[in-house]
């Protein structure tokens, strides 16, 4: 006889399940540098959120960086703040080598993976000293040169001070990732100059490519620019979670056991919410969950197939009281496929800084669920 969950236990579990999913995800680390006024701020909220910078806040962990880190900790973010070359610059560089020293002998979430060098293209210039400072860096860590502010009109031609600007930089021949290229970048939109936001997705791309394979998980959660990246990784985690529910019930289980297959689900939930990198406040986050599973999922299944078949049995009499190995699994992908449509929701949200509605979640929650599971007649 299979446990019966109620809405607290549920709640519990997901937290667990959840810690535990985070944790698997490791952890990006990120260096940003740049004059003060070059916009690293506004480029560190466009692909991270605001979340990141404001929170984690401590004394600067060497001379010139600080450290952040993501709310569910798969990002660290070191910024050079008041950043400038010559004498602070080479102070950052020690500090920062002897952080890269350290975390060598260290797991994979304790090193930096990619850094950001950001110049603002109004200033139409870069020093010899920023140059020298750029190939010291990239001794370090790979290096993503970032033109930022850069003004796009709305049919998409960028100022052509910009474009000699960066063939200029590229033509030091800097030991810059990926392929000695500059990334152009306009972060903000201003709708009184006309520009537009974008080659954030092209900085990603640069980022990923620089990411050792064990940090693209935490990279995946953590950024908000691809979507598609967190639905991809949250579609794998559907399908193993139906593979573990097929392969449970190859040995039928009976209506009133469906609660068996529960900690596959909870865990498949927990596993797509670490992969959109939410930070959704925990307790409201365990309360969504018991309260969507205790209404849609394996907890109450048996109760909802039985009612459902009745209708079509004769006589009000069900031949094989039981789930089959395809009916887990539908009914695994129904609920993982309804979560996945609620974290797009809710990361709008959470990105926007809108506070999460549960009611319209619960309704969109049981409105996708319902149109991806259907009990038929036998």
């Amino acid at each position: 006889m299979a446990k019966d969950y109620g809405a607290s236990d549920l709640g519990r579990l997901f937290t667990e399940r959840h810690a535990e999913a985070v944790r698997d995800l490791g952890r990006f680390n990120l260096a940003v540098f740049g004059k003060t006024g070059a916009g690293k701020s506004t480029l560190i909220n466009a692909v991270f959120g605001r979340e990141v910078a404001a929170t984690g806040t401590g004394p600067p962990i060497t001379t010139g960086l600080n450290y952040y880190e993501h709310p569910e900790g798969i990002l660290g973010l070191f910024d050079s703040q008041g950043f400038e070359t010559g004498h602070g610059g080479d102070a950052v560089l020690r500090g920062l080598e002897q952080i890269v020293h350290d975390s060598r002998s260290q797991q994979v979430d304790r090193q930096i993976h990619a850094a950001w060098y950001v110049v603002r293209w109004s200033d139409r210039r870069f020093e010899d000293a920023q140059a020298a400072f750029v190939r010291k860096l990239s001794s370090l860590v790979p290096v993503i040169f970032v033109l930022s502010q850069v003004p796009m009109a709305a049919d998409g031609r960028i100022h052509h001070d910009a474009l000699a600007f960066a063939a200029y930089i590229e033509s030091l021949d800097l030991p810059l990732s990926p392929q000695n290229s500059v990334i152009l970048t306009n972060a903000l939109y201003d709708e009184f100059l006309g520009n537009v936001v974008f080659g954030l997705d092209r900085l990603l791309d640069a980022t990923f490519a620089t990411a050792p394979e064990a940090s693209r998980r935490a990279l995946v959660a953590a950024q908000l620019v691809d979507k598609e990246r967190k639905r991809q990784a949250s579609t794998q985690i559907v399908k193993a979670a139906s593979a573990s529910a097929l392969t449970t019930g190859l040995t039928p289980i009976p209506f009133s056991d469906a609660a068996i297959l529960v900690p596959i689900q909870i865990a498949m939930i927990a596993r797509i919410t670490a992969a959109y990198g939410l930070t959704v406040p925990s307790s409201k986050l365990a309360a969504l969950v018991g309260s969507l599973m205790l209404s849609s999922g394996a907890t109450t299944a048996g109760r909802w197939m039985v009612s459902s078949l009745l209708r079509f049995a004769p006589g009000g009499q069900i031949p094989a009281a039981v789930i089959s190995g395809t009916v887990a699994a539908s009914l695994t992908t129904a609920i993982g496929k309804a979560w996945i449509e609620v974290c797009e929701r809710m990361l709008e949200r959470d990105a926007s800084g809108s506070p999460i509605d549960v009611n319209l979640m619960q309704q969109l929650f049981r409105a996708e669920f319902k149109k991806r599971f259907t009990v038929k007649p036998a």
